[in-house]
């Protein structure tokens, strides 16, 4: 299976490319930073003996994206998984050299990219899309005309569900489309996300609050390996089982209505 991994250079990536890496996967990891990306390909070549390729991208520069995309088709014949898992959370509100909100870009712009860019290949192989979104997504209130939230009251964490909302509409469009598509929440992890916020430094201090990345990775695991990746197209899963969610992340037309507003904003 070869499995591309976003996200891989830290935290729950890291875990899920040791995880995948023990069931012979091969591996193609992407990380924003290369030293630590790199140091993740050591610890799964001591597990296969192989070393895994890697790529270096930055999700907050959209034509890191384009350009993997482009290295990804030129290398790989079929793509058989591809897991969305790069993410990013802060409180500050950021701009991105084109022209969006840091989070939105990051944690949905960039991965409607990178897997549009490569759709046609991803259904040739029948892959499964696996998107780590959050039961943040709950929270959500998107507006595909104001993805950026530039017309709306700014609060880092209201735009942060609002892109993990993305997420699971994503992947609800990606399922009208005929892909074995599937999103989750990971869990509440102990991986530095969010640094600096009081919230989650609650979260990692009391004990028993936050558990260690291995457990969400097992649940991405879960959706990679398993047939509720492909027999739950669409689906949002909570501790590897689909979940009862909000009308406004399953809605087919907000879907529609997003994947068309992503469509504009990434030039597609």
């Amino acid at each position: 299976m070869i499995t591309v991994l976003t996200g891989a250079s830290a935290g729950i990536g890291a875990a899920v490319a040791l995880d995948l890496a023990k069931q012979a996967h091969q591996l193609v990891l992407v990380g924003r930073t290369p030293a630590r990306l790199e140091a993740v390909a050591d610890r799964v070549a001591a597990v296969t003996g192989t070393a895994p390729a890697t790529f270096q991208a930055d999700f907050a520069v959209l034509a890191d994206v384009r350009k993997l995309a482009d290295e990804l088709l030129a290398r790989y014949e079929r793509i058989d998984v591809l897991v969305n898992n790069a993410g990013v959370m802060t409180t500050r509100r950021e701009r991105t050299a084109d022209g969006h909100e840091l989070m939105m870009q990051v944690n949905h712009l960039a991965p409607f990219l990178l897997t549009n860019l490569l759709l046609d290949r991803l259904k040739e192989s029948s892959a499964r899309i696996v998107t780590t979104s959050s039961r943040a997504a709950r929270t959500g209130r998107i507006d595909p005309a104001d993805l950026s939230r530039d017309r709306r009251r700014w609060s880092g964490w209201l735009q942060y569900g609002d892109t993990k909302q993305a997420g699971a509409l994503f992947t609800v469009g990606l399922a009208e489309r005929g892909l074995a598509a599937t999103s989750l929440h990971p869990g509440v992890l102990d991986t530095g996300f969010a640094p600096g916020t009081l919230f989650m430094k609650f979260l990692t201090v009391v004990p028993g609050m936050a558990e260690p990345p291995e457990a969400g990775a097992r649940r991405i695991v879960h959706l990679v390996t398993q047939p509720d990746g492909v027999d739950h197209p669409g689906r949002f899963f909570v501790k590897n089982a689909p979940a009862a969610v909000p009308r406004t992340m399953t809605d087919p037309a907000l879907a529609e209505a997003l994947w068309k507003a992503g469509q504009t904003a990434c030039h597609l």
